[in-house]
């Protein structure tokens, strides 16, 4: 017995030896991409030695003796913090992610390739203005310059995501930075699933007129009623499939509701306590581990500026110089058209055109797949855009025998100089120069909101298709792609893109609302963005005759919720203090008590509150049982309450109260029937998930915003060093917004907000003050990976100065880029 317990004491030594050395091996090769800050780097393609210095927070502040050399820098820096997110991006435009990720991203890679974006991206750099193309490739040599480190000094691959998923690098390319605008414009793009769904729908509904109950417009005149979908496309059938609501970690393309959003706003002088203008922005995007976003302040000729980047950019495309600070918001610009088009059923090569049948312009594309054999796609365009697979967006589900569906979109412009109009925002000194060096940009459509010392203002900026104003569907439904009338003929004129300058109240901004009403076709949009947050947004803005930063702080950070205020009282109007109290223990008396706590409520969506989760369970339960009956499986298409169908149900707005009666049974349901029989599901919900005490319940443990790496996140025991969870306030319609999931067993947690925050007071320019959701670094083992994220959650900002001095007082590295003397 002495003899087995000795051996066993032998093996369980050797076993934790093992162990210890295997973790010791692991932690080595991983912390070797670590990038060291402090250090000299002879690099040979900077004119003059180039400093990059990192402040405490990490944020790079770049200093050189010329623009090309500060660009060179940028890249070099994005590299060490973020080149695995560089790296999958640049390889997703190119629809590449399968030679990593073996079959899971082949449907990703076939959609990429047909899009074509990466081969637009490569024609479009010969459109670039002679700076913008010397910052790019300069941008690319410092990025270079990095990988060139990497391998000389054998810096751990450059990643430790690099040792999963081995690859050789390619280097740096202008076409690659275009690449990832574009990419950017198709993760901000919901127009093309709203006009499938909109004929889905229509196909779908017995009475084609409650259409517009369930995706009503915004309110406001000018909107003419459309053809059902089954006469404007003759052979299209009724479809009830559903969608799978499953989505690769890796997809750039946003499910239904999770397309682009943000907040900013701006006030004069005039309505500033400091005298000086002040600006706010906060895009929303998907969170994830790490932000997209990355801090940087670069030193131009032209001026210091500092704000948000994306790695793989040179450019700063949210924040200020000393005298002007730009803002960016979804400007849900009407950019993509749906086309059906006919095949020629004699010869399978051709289509349907005004003037007879054409050739598809055609080629041959491999997708080269990890562990299986390769798959050759044959992409095909027609002159509207390209053919996309039936697989897309449900597209087969509304296209009839015989036709495919191809795609209109302004991102897919070969001569796309969106980068170039950035350079010049950089650069500009004013408003009206930045409003004029924003005509070049083509997509993704921004609501650009600017100010300088003087001026506020907001401009539309990006292509917007001009339509004809006979197109059989408004752009709102797929239409015929062989019928003139239904092409599009350009872009209107950039004077014709909505635009503020200087309004009498000295107040503007945008939450992706409505902020124009004109009738087709020189309308913006039919779809917008949001009808609720404008409306707490402009009570704040109202409630004080002048702002100052803080005010616009409380306002971005505002968890208030307009829709809560508003639909309460009218879903539960029949419903509050009704009878006697029931016996504990009863359904009845647990709805009872979540009236009692809903009846004292103020609307605001606190993480420590019961009272949001009650609502939000609430609200989706009712949404599911109004259309559950009418939909079937293809209720699973709506993941989001839309306030405005259930106000004009209970509203019974143009008869939008039928919804209330249950198709299926005998009797007629009344809309209290429904809203109680959805209040005691949504109970039943939350106690089976969370616990029967309501008074116990926390929104924030349901609203946990999920900050996850987009690879290693899946990954056991891994996943717990790589994603950032968090507790957090604020919802789908409150201006602090935290859009949730939608779907799946966790359909509240938020998975969509602003990845970046910024507030500027030009009183006092160095007094403004950012933030990311995250931190810099894309290494998990850094302490940069997550700084900054608890920060973000308690609605913390860090300064954004361009004080030279603050910046090195608190540095953390200084790297130096010093010419390489051969």
């Amino acid at each position: 017995m002495a003899v087995v317990f000795q051996w066993l004491v032998r093996i369980t030594a050797g076993f934790i030896v093992l162990t210890v050395l295997g973790v010791s091996m692991i932690y080595y090769l991983a912390s070797r991409s670590l990038p060291d800050y402090d250090a000299v780097v002879r690099v040979p393609a900077v004119t003059a030695p180039v400093e990059i210095v990192r402040d405490n927070a990490n944020v790079p502040h770049i200093f050189g003796q010329t623009d090309q050399d500060v660009f060179h820098a940028l890249g070099f820096a994005h590299a060490q913090d973020r080149l695995w997110q560089m790296m999958m991006m640049r390889r997703t435009a190119q629809g590449r992610l399968s030679e990593l990720f073996g079959t899971s991203t082949v449907d990703i890679d076939s959609f990429l390739r047909r899009l074509d974006i990466y081969r637009l991206a490569v024609q479009s750099v010969a459109a670039q203005d002679a700076e913008t193309l010397a910052a790019l490739e300069a941008y690319a040599a410092g990025v270079n310059a990095r990988l060139d480190q990497i391998n000389t000094e054998a810096l751990g691959r450059g990643a430790p995501e690099m040792f999963l998923f081995s690859a050789p690098l390619a280097p740096w390319r202008p076409a690659d930075s275009i690449a990832i605008v574009k990419l950017m414009g198709l993760q901000l793009s919901g127009h093309m699933e709203e006009e499938v769904l909109r004929a889905r729908l229509s196909l779908a509904l017995d009475n084609p007129e409650r259409l517009a109950d369930l995706l009503p417009d915004v309110p406001g005149p000018g909107v003419a009623s459309l053809p059902e979908y089954a006469a404007l496309i003759p052979g299209a059938e009724r479809n009830f499939a559903a969608v799978d609501a499953t989505r690769h970690p890796l997809s750039p393309f946003p499910a239904r509701g999770l397309a682009g959003a943000s907040n900013a706003w701006a006030a004069a002088a005039s309505r500033s306590a400091s005298g000086g203008t002040l600006l706010a922005n906060d895009p929303h995007l998907g969170l994830t581990a790490p932000s997209i976003w990355y801090l940087a302040r670069l030193e131009l000729q032209s001026g210091g500026i500092i704000g948000a980047t994306i790695p793989g950019m040179p450019a700063v495309l949210t924040g200020r110089s000393d005298v002007l600070g730009w803002g960016l918001t979804s400007a849900y610009v009407d950019d993509q058209d749906v086309l059906i088009e006919e095949v020629n059923p004699d010869n399978p090569t051709q289509y349907r055109t005004p003037d007879g049948w054409k050739d598809f312009e055609s080629r041959a594309s491999i997708i080269e797949i990890d562990g299986a054999d390769p798959v050759t796609l044959t992409l095909r365009w027609t002159d509207n855009g390209p053919v996309l697979p039936g697989s897309f967006r449900n597209l087969g589900s509304i296209t009839p025998p015989g036709h495919v569906a191809s795609l209109s979109w302004t991102v897919l412009s070969p001569n796309d100089t969106s980068l170039s109009a950035a350079m010049g925002v950089m650069k500009a000194q004013t408003v009206a120069q930045a409003i004029t060096a924003s005509e070049t940009y083509i997509a993704p459509a921004q609501n650009m909101t600017l100010v300088d010392r003087a001026t506020i203002a907001m401009k539309t900026i990006g292509a917007i298709p001009k339509r004809d104003e006979a197109h059989q569907s408004q752009g709102r439904l797929p239409s015929l792609g062989w019928r003139s009338e239904n092409r599009w003929q350009g872009r209107m004129a950039y004077s014709a893109n909505p635009g503020f300058v200087s309004p009498v109240g000295g107040i503007l901004g945008n939450t992706n609302n409505k902020t124009v009403d004109r009738p087709f076709p020189n309308h913006v949009s039919f779809e917008w963005g949001d009808t609720q947050r404008v409306q707490r947004w402009q009570r704040l803005m109202q409630a004080r005759e002048v702002h100052t930063r803080d005010s616009f702080i409380e306002a971005q950070l505002d968890i208030v919720s307009f829709t809560a205020r508003s639909l309460l009282p009218l879903i539960g109007a029949e419903l509050w203090f009704t009878g006697e109290a029931a016996p504990d223990g009863t359904p009845q008396r647990q709805r009872q008590r979540a009236l009692a706590l809903l009846a004292e409520w103020n609307g605001a969506m606190n993480e420590h509150w019961p009272e949001p989760l009650i609502y939000a369970a609430w609200l989706r339960a009712l949404q599911d049982r109004l259309v559950r009956d009418e939909l079937g499986p293809m209720a699973n298409t709506l993941t989001h309450v839309e306030p405005l169908f259930i106000e004009r149900v209970f509203r019974d707005v143009d008869g939008a109260g039928v919804w209330c009666d249950v198709v299926q049974s005998a009797p007629v349901e009344t809309c209290p029937d429904m809203a109680r029989l959805a209040l005691d599901d949504a109970l039943l919900q939350i106690g089976e998930k969370y616990g029967t005490q309501l008074e116990g319940l926390r929104w924030g443990d349901a609203h946990q915003a999920t900050h996850d790496h987009q690879v290693l996140g899946d990954i056991p025991l891994l996943r717990y060093f790589v994603n950032i969870r968090q507790s957090t306030p604020g919802g789908d319609n409150t201006l602090l917004r935290g859009k949730t999931r939608g779907t799946g067993p966790d359909p509240f947690e938020n998975v969509h907000g602003a990845g970046y925050r910024g507030v500027y007071d030009f009183a006092d320019p160095n007094s403004s003050v950012f933030i990311i959701s995250t931190g810099q670094s894309g290494h998990f083992l850094s302490r940069h990976y997550d700084d900054m994220a608890q920060l973000w959650r308690r609605g913390e900002y860090i300064p954004m100065s361009l004080d030279e001095g603050l910046a090195r007082a608190g540095a953390v590295g200084i790297t130096r880029l010093e010419p390489l003397r051969r």
